[in-house]
This record gives structure tokens, C-alpha cells and sequence, in this order.
């Protein structure tokens, strides 16, 4: 059987949800390192969007049909389950999460650090300080949607949780987001139980290089 190619970039985290979802399920992979818009995705992503998949004479984008495509091609363990209400309510974290969460505290408020839009090279920090609302108010809730069981979809690890990870990756990591997610004891003690994961420690982006100051 081919190898499944995954192209786009380690420090993305949509490439990281692939990823781990082959490390979840011992698939090996080749990874494929290009820029945002390379024509390598653009072969296959409209958008020239990352991540996207080669296996074969299969050619996906968008990372929640390639992990399904995956999920099903190859053996348990299986990251979205097969009873209904299981699949549902993985399905809703993970259209959740990358509808409102992702947009809010990668897209909107990371952005506003490692792209910054202001002339001295500094971050955005009138984006940061408009959308901080918003995201205390959804890491919050996440806080609350993990209390219970441990896991954010139903009893178990599956691809709602490979989805969440990459991003609290990250929103840990940053100054304001960092407070209010050591404010969310619930969510801390199920992201320090998930971080020691084989899946989750072997795809740990490199260090970001540093950014060249304006003259």
C-alpha cells in the first residue's frame, strides 16, 4: 500500500491534526514541507490551503475529510466512532472547533502576534485587546465541556480531541490567552493528561524563527 503524503507545514496546526491522527493510528507518513499557497497544495486545495493529502491515486484537502478518509482506510484504533451518536458528537466538536475556535484564537488573536500588522513590527494590539473577550469567554467553555468525562466528544480520545489540541498548543503559550487557560483548571489537567501522548510530543512544531525587527 502507498504511503500516505502529507503536505504542508509542521507548525501548522491543521497539519498537525493530520498528523497525530496517523500517529494515533501507527500509519506512516511522509511529511512534505512547503509554504502557504505552494502549488503543491494548489494542485489539489482550491484555496491553496494546508493541509492536503496524496495517497495513492487519492488526493484530498481540508484536514477533517483527510483524517476521515484515514480514520476508514486504515485499522483501529479509530479516531471517530462508529456508533451514531458517538460520530455526531465528535463531528459537532470538531465543526465547532473549527468554526468559532480556531477563527477566534488562531486566525484572530495568534495572528495578531506572529503576523503583525503594525509599523514598528510590534503585535496587533488592537486586535489582541477586542477579541480578548471573546476568547476568556471560549476558553471558558471549553473549561467547562471537558469537566465531566476527561474527553470533549462522549468517553473516549477521538478526533475531537486531536482537532483541540494544536490550538491549545498554542493559546498556552501566549500572554493573555495564557492567563485565562490557567484559569480553566479543567481544561489544564485535560491538556497536561493529552500533551504526553506519544502522537502529541512526536509532532511538536519547531520554534518559530525570530522576527526581524523594523529599522
Amino acid at each position: 500500500m502507498a504511503t500516505p503524503e502529507i503536505i504542508g507545514s509542521a507548525r501548522s496546526t491543521y497539519t498537525r491534526v493530520v498528523r497525530m491522527a496517523c500517529e494515533e493510528k501507527g500509519i506512516d507518513y511522509i511529511l512534505t514541507e512547503v509554504m502557504l499557497g505552494a502549488p503543491e497544495l494548489r494542485a489539489i486545495h482550491p484555496f491553496g490551503k494546508m493541509p492536503v493529502l496524496r495517497h495513492g491515486d487519492v488526493a484530498l484537502c481540508e484536514s477533517k475529510a483527510i483524517v476521515t478518509y484515514l480514520d476508514r482506510a486504515f485499522p483501529a484504533p479509530m479516531l471517530i466512532p462508529s456508533d451514531p451518536r458517538g460520530a455526531a458528537e465528535t463531528e459537532q466538536w470538531v465543526s465547532l472547533v473549527n468554526t468559532e475556535i480556531d477563527r477566534m484564537l488562531i486566525r484572530t488573536y495568534l495572528f495578531a502576534y506572529i503576523g503583525p500588522k503594525t509599523g514598528d513590527g510590534g503585535p496587533d494590539r488592537a486586535t489582541i485587546d477586542a477579541v480578548m473577550p471573546a476568547a476568556r469567554d471560549q476558553i471558558e467553555m471549553l473549561d467547562h465541556a471537558v469537566a465531566n468525562s476527561g474527553y470533549l466528544a462522549g468517553n473516549c480520545f477521538t478526533l475531537a480531541d486531536v482537532n483541540l489540541l494544536p490550538i491549545l498548543y498554542w493559546i498556552r503559550q501566549m500572554p493573555e490567552s495564557g492567563v485565562a487557560f490557567a484559569a480553566a483548571p479543567n481544561l489544564v489537567a485535560y491538556y497536561d493528561r493529552r500533551a504526553t501522548r506519544p502522537s502529541f510530543v512526536r509532532t511538536i512544531p519547531p520554534p518559530r524563527p525570530p522576527r526581524r525587527q523594523a529599522n
